[in-house]
């Protein structure tokens, strides 16, 4: 009984105020109407606030209606509405008002990722000198750690630049038709965002799948021939990219 009354209930929040029927009384609809509208009006604010770039975009009224109307068809799944959203750049890649801006959602995924960065968890940055020591066979033998807050996005256009631009508020940056890549960092306190280009974007996901520092460094100059791969591998790290070394 109590399960089911679970289910009605978040079906009733979501807009299906008929499934509550069997166990609510006539005066208890309007009450749940109250909640349901301050469930939804939460919701909508918790978009507004993950997903801030759109909203410079596309201005502050724009943005209330369509968080407004996701969050009429998405309820929230746990009880942490910093984990809520996820299902937003899809949701606004369909949205037929955004139709005219393509790049929308790929905005959308940035300040997302920029989101899970801001909750990941702590973790000290690997030394830069971490990889000086290292002959050449450790680098077939040992591999990088992403730190947990790293998030790496690659779009075909330059969505990276456009969304670092509007960062300070609404600009005339034009959308660099160019591939490229992002980082996103918690090293400390602050979450950083850096531009990337192919092959520092190809090292970081061959590390993400767990290959050695010999195999992500292939990778990366498959990506990008005559990348400096010294360069590229001391600013990620810089850059607070890793945490630490394994054995393979």
């Amino acid at each position: 009984m109590a399960e089911a009354f679970h289910a009605a209930f978040v079906r009733a929040l979501a807009g299906a105020g008929s499934a509550l029927d069997p166990w609510l009384e006539a005066a208890d609809a309007a009450r749940l109407a109250v909640y349901r509208n301050t469930v939804a009006k939460g919701c909508a604010e918790a978009i507004r606030a993950q997903f801030a770039t759109v909203e410079t975009v596309v201005g502050e009224a724009w943005m209330r209606d369509a968080a407004g109307l996701f969050a009429r068809t998405h309820q929230p799944e746990v009880p942490d509405l910093s984990a809520y959203g996820a299902a937003f750049p899809d949701w606004l890649a369909a949205f037929a008002p955004a139709a005219d801006m393509p790049w929308l959602a790929d905005l959308a995924r940035i300040d997302g990722a920029r989101t899970e960065a801001v909750f990941a968890a702590d973790a000290a940055p690997l030394d830069p000198q971490a990889l000086a020591g290292l002959g050449p066979d450790d680098y077939a033998r040992q591999a990088l750690v992403l730190h947990p807050a790293a998030r790496v996005l690659w779009f075909e256009v330059g969505v990276p630049g456009l969304w670092l631009a509007l960062q300070d508020g609404p600009a005339e940056a034009a959308l660099a038709p160019e591939p490229q890549g992002l980082l996103i960092v918690r090293p400390k306190l602050a979450v950083e965002a850096f531009a990337l280009s192919a092959g520092p974007c190809a090292l970081l996901a061959a590390t993400r799948r767990g290959e050695s520092l010999a195999q992500a460094g292939a990778a990366a100059l498959s990506a990008e021939p005559g990348l400096d791969l010294a360069t590229a591998f001391a600013h990620l790290i810089g850059a607070g990219a890793f945490v630490g070394l394994r054995n393979r």
